[in-house]
């Protein structure tokens, strides 16, 4: 893997040129993990993209792959050998010919940047979105409330105002009604 990074990164190309990390990021997601993977990971590089000033100013463009591979496997418990696909992310560090306190820097670097935290719904895999219990708490009249046991009324107002990533019953949850 490292020799083929080394072969799509260009030696002319400016600092913060976006293809050279999009292409690493698609390439490594496609040998090493799935599509789901590959596509949260798209989301966080356009995310990061779209900052100003641009944090890809600085930087070599496996570093930022490798940490923009690395926060989503961390959201997502990509090290815990129970999930499907598990990767220890210091194996990420290594495909992608970077040490590991920089492959781990640039991580912390990135959710301290957009304030994440594991659990995060925004960046959890969608075939996950049913066990992340963080996708589903809210606040109602001071009581945080697992809305998949609330009334269909509620999700719905939910659902409308974004605070949920669908309607449970419309993806085999069973709603208290």
């Amino acid at each position: 893997m490292a020799k083929k990074i080394a072969a799509n990164m260009s030696a002319k190309s400016p600092k913060g040129d976006f293809s050279d990390i999009s292409s690493l990021v698609e390439m490594f997601c496609r040998e090493h993990l799935n599509e789901e993977y590959t596509n949260l990971c798209k989301q966080l590089f356009a995310k990061l993209a779209r900052k100003r000033p641009s944090p890809f100013a600085s930087g070599k463009p496996n570093t930022w792959a490798c940490g923009i591979i690395r926060t989503v496997g961390w959201v997502n418990f990509l090290d815990d050998s129970s999930t499907k696909p598990y990767m220890k992310l210091t194996a990420i560090d290594k495909a992608l010919g970077v040490g590991e306190s920089t492959g781990q820097g640039k991580c912390m670097a990135i959710r301290r940047m957009l304030k994440l935290q594991q659990f995060a719904p925004e960046w959890t895999l969608p075939s996950r979105l049913d066990k992340n219990p963080m996708a589903w708490m809210l606040s109602i009249n001071g009581f945080i409330v697992d809305v998949r046991h609330a009334t269909r009324d509620v999700q719905e107002v939910a659902f409308k105002k974004g605070l949920i990533p669908y309607l449970p019953a419309e993806n085999g949850h069973i709603s208290a009604e």
